[in-house]
């Protein structure tokens, strides 16, 4: 059953969660309740579940900014919890899970987790993760133009068009269902459509500088953004591999 846990007390000032909500689902009670704890002190309005079934109701009713999901629970296992998320909710999701074998991870980013934790792990770790998330610029500053960035108006490849400021991706004049992680890739990549990104480059863009991990996580997001624009990466239109260097972005033409 969903508990809502307390705000932070006295002597835990908010900081990047303040004002936000966050949904733990995680059926190791002890550990819910510790990572609870850090986001409660960060400044969030948490709430616990520890079933699968249930956090997917519960996401529906507290609307959370971010999701700390375990991939194995009772009832709906993390994957299928994610999937469904995913149909009503762009919240970042991060997926905690004890399979250190690379097919879960894939599959888990592949139904739209934003970043993956191995347990075991520091509940530090996590809360950088999650803040440097949260401090991600989300569009370009109004009027700046700076190093060859595009301007915050509507980016145009010929069937695809970036929003970057309503956040909004239409190809051939329909909509375009993307994760937050999704769209800050395109939005990054439509931003200076003539330069070649390392995944390097890409990971400070989106996911921060302080954020630690497999920088292949870049290929398993682009790989699900190329699919959600019908994008065949033996003959891209819009986001284009370099070889030996990273992605670009491409024209919206074979």
């Amino acid at each position: 059953m969903a508990q809502n846990s307390a705000a932070a007390g006295p002597g835990h000032p908010a900081t990047d969660g303040a004002g936000r909500r966050a949904l733990v689902v995680e059926d190791e009670v002890p550990l819910a309740t510790l990572l609870a704890s850090y986001l409660e002190r960060a400044g969030f309005d948490v709430t616990v579940t520890h079933d699968g079934t249930e956090a997917v109701r519960t996401c529906r009713e507290v609307d959370p900014d971010v999701v700390v999901l375990d991939l194995g629970l009772p009832g709906l296992d993390g994957i299928e919890v994610c999937r469904q998320v995913r149909t009503f909710s762009d919240a970042y999701v991060v997926m905690l899970t004890a399979r250190s074998e690379e097919v879960d991870t894939l599959i888990g980013l592949s139904v739209g987790a934003d970043d993956y934790l191995t347990k075991p792990f520091s509940p530090r770790e996590l809360m950088a993760r999650i803040q440097a998330m949260l401090r991600r610029p989300r569009a370009p500053q109004p009027g700046r133009l700076d190093d060859g960035v595009m301007p915050d108006t509507s980016r145009e490849f010929g069937p695809l068009t970036v929003d970057p400021v309503g956040r909004d991706v239409w190809l051939d004049g329909e909509p375009v269902a993307l994760t937050r992680t999704e769209f800050d890739l395109l939005t990054t990549l439509s931003g200076r459509p003539q330069m070649a990104f390392s995944r390097a480059q890409l990971i400070e863009a989106v996911w921060g500088a302080a954020w630690v991990g497999d920088e292949h996580l870049v290929d398993v997001h682009i790989g699900h953004l190329r699919r959600k624009l019908g994008d065949d990466a033996a003959r891209p239109r819009f986001i284009r591999t370099v070889r030996g260097v990273g992605y670009r972005m491409g024209t919206g033409h074979p």
